[in-house]
């Protein structure tokens, strides 16, 4: 901005560009839950400046963004500045190297000015992503945990959705001359109403989230040892469901079925739940209600959709012999085979009361021998795939007041039962595996069939306790 120059260059529509480019700057629009980012109509202002005042005026409209009507601090301020600044005098140089002239568009430049418009665009938005990265990677903000991927698709579609802003820079530049500082109001006008749209969407979609973490509480006091169980779960089928390659939507709702999985057990008794004996029948029975009992539950919450399913079958085998249908195969909803995977490797790698977490290996080994009898081969191997890419981070849960953990627990809830029994195994390996480290050794066959939710088929007087059952104790 100091070299300039500044000849040919319109003060007035300078200044008035600079001001809009304020206003608009003020108003950001987040367009996606979960990512700190967002779009403003600012950056067509910005795509118009590089057509009607060149490169360093650009520069200038780009640089008043550090007196933008925003509660910022001073360094972030000047960092936003020199941001805009630099992206588009970069765009300016590029709109001109490929024909570009500057002032107001006449009939007789298109279409031939719609070529370097649009590599001005992206240039733009190439400068402005790279200083942000480098920003943000300096900053520790978007490096991806040891072993994991940083997921670029979620920024990548707020980038998108940008460009989609800056390209209506063109419509500005060209009715400019005709309307003078009324063409920006009637270009950006159905843009702020589209951002009050999007703020809407986005306060009901948070609401959504902030109640379903809620319902997910609700479960987790019942059981202490289960703490933080249904968000886990929820976090490894959107693992599967992402590998799947699924769409964003789909994921989002197969995710909230993991957060509401277990919804059901509101209806089942505390002392059910949280027995240490054998369980009669009919608490055996009313155990095994969970699914349906949570699919009613939350059946009336339309935003649900496809989660609906998850919930309500996500205790069925592919074999047939799970409930609460006992559904054959690829007749169980795939967002219920995605959760029946995810469930029960976060049972096994989570710490009870009676014994340590497996580590992830051996619990990957069990879900692949019960692959094709108890859980989808494909749903199994995805969830593989994406731990061993983004890794999982197993809970740790502090002893609660009066508790006790490993040998000392097990001896407790023995002597509760009363002489050991024995226990069905139903898995389809017979062969020992190897221990994992803190785990029992020998440690039992099938149990992942016995952790999810009575997979292991026992009846009510083999001895299990309501955790086995309920998909939180192996026996």
């Amino acid at each position: 901005m100091l070299i300039g120059p500044y000849t040919g260059i319109d003060l007035c529509t300078l200044v008035l560009i600079a001001i809009l480019f304020v206003v608009a700057e003020s108003i950001s629009t987040a367009v996606l839950t979960g990512v700190k980012a967002g779009i403003s109509p600012s950056s067509a202002v910005s795509l118009a400046a590089v057509v009607l005042v060149g490169p360093v005026g650009a520069a200038v409209v780009g640089f008043s963004s550090c007196f933008v009507i925003r509660r910022q601090s001073l360094v972030k301020r000047a960092f936003n500045g020199a941001q805009f600044a630099l992206a588009a005098y970069a765009a300016g140089h590029v709109y001109l190297l490929l024909g570009g002239t500057v002032g107001e568009p006449a009939r007789g430049d298109f279409p031939a000015i719609v070529l370097p418009y649009v590599a001005a665009v992206l240039a733009h938005s190439l400068v402005n992503s790279a200083l942000v990265g480098v920003l943000m990677w300096t900053l520790g903000a978007v490096r991806p945990p040891s072993g994991g991927r940083f997921h670029w698709q979620p920024l990548m579609a707020v980038e998108l959705t940008s460009m989609g802003y800056q390209m209506l820079g063109l419509a500005i530049a060209a009715v400019w001359g005709g309307v003078g500082l009324v063409a920006p109001l009637l270009v950006l006008l159905p843009l702020f109403i589209a951002r009050w749209t999007f703020a809407q969407q986005l306060d009901e979609t948070r609401a959504h989230e902030a109640t379903l973490a809620t319902l997910c509480q609700a479960v987790e006091t019942k059981d202490y040892y289960t703490r933080g169980h249904c968000m886990r779960v929820a976090e490894g089928a959107a693992m599967i469901a992402r590998e799947l390659g699924m769409p964003a939507e789909r994921v989002q709702k197969i995710r909230y079925a993991g957060m509401l999985h277990d919804i059901g057990k509101l209806g089942v008794p505390t002392k059910v739940l949280q027995k240490t004996g054998k369980l009669t029948e009919d608490e055996y029975a009313a155990i095994k209600l969970h699914p349906t009992r949570g699919y009613e539950i939350v059946r009336e919450i339309s935003f649900l959709d496809e989660a609906l399913a998850g919930i309500r079958h996500h205790h069925e085998r592919l074999d047939g012999r799970g409930y609460p249908m006992g559904l054959v195969g690829m007749e169980i909803p795939e967002s219920a085979r995605i959760i029946s995977v995810a469930d029960v490797f976060d049972c096994l790698t989570s710490t009870r009361s009676y014994r340590k977490a497996w580590s992830v290996e051996d619990a990957i080994v069990e879900l692949r021998a019960c692959a094709g009898t108890q859980f989808d081969p494909r749903m199994v191997e995805a969830l593989v795939r994406a731990v061993a890419r983004e890794g999982w981070e197993t809970p740790d849960i502090a002893e609660p007041p009066g508790g006790c953990y490993g040998s000392a627990a097990a001896e407790e809830v023995t002597r509760a039962r009363g002489p050991k029994e024995e226990e069905p195994v139903v898995s389809d390996t017979s062969a020992e595996r190897p221990a994992a480290s803190g785990t029992p050794s020998p440690r039992p066959e099938g149990a992942a069939e016995e952790i999810a939710a009575d997979e292991a088929g026992a009846s009510a007087d083999t001895g299990a306790s309501a955790e086995a059952v309920t998909g939180g104790r192996d026996r």
